[in-house]
């Protein structure tokens, strides 16, 4: 085996090891200090505020082009997943009542129309 003090991936792991305890200790002196925890704040507050403005310069920009906002868009999908599961209710009523009557159904499940067409007499077709 070879020497681990000549060895310079151990002499390199251990200086970033070392490094990164320095960096680690540094890092939580600063993060206790009230100053470092006021600065965050502020930061935060800053980032709502522009986030805010943002958001707002974008509805009137959307109203000026006359397209949906993103809450008009939500709206309009909620109200249609709405409208879906209605309508998944009715079909579901619906296969029940035909399964009930014995009305013909097709592969999925939807009545067929009844059938009128008679296929050709043997002889064929009358002229």
């Amino acid at each position: 085996m070879t020497d681990k003090s000549n060895d310079p991936i151990a002499v390199w792991q251990k200086m970033v090891g070392e490094m990164e305890k320095g960096f680690n200790s540094f890092a939580n002196q600063a993060m206790s200090s009230p100053e470092f925890s006021q600065a965050m704040n502020r930061a935060g507050g800053v980032a709502a505020g522009a986030q805010k403005q943002l958001g707002e310069l974008m509805e009137k920009y959307l109203v000026s082009m006359n397209l949906p906002s993103r809450e008009q868009v939500t709206g309009l999908a909620e109200r249609l997943q709405s409208i879906e599961a209605q309508i998944g209710e009715m079909k579901s009523m619906l296969s029940q009542m035909a399964a009930g009557s014995g009305l013909p159904q097709g592969v999925d499940g939807a009545p067929r129309p009844p059938r009128t067409k008679r296929p050709p007499s043997e002889g064929g077709e009358p002229k």
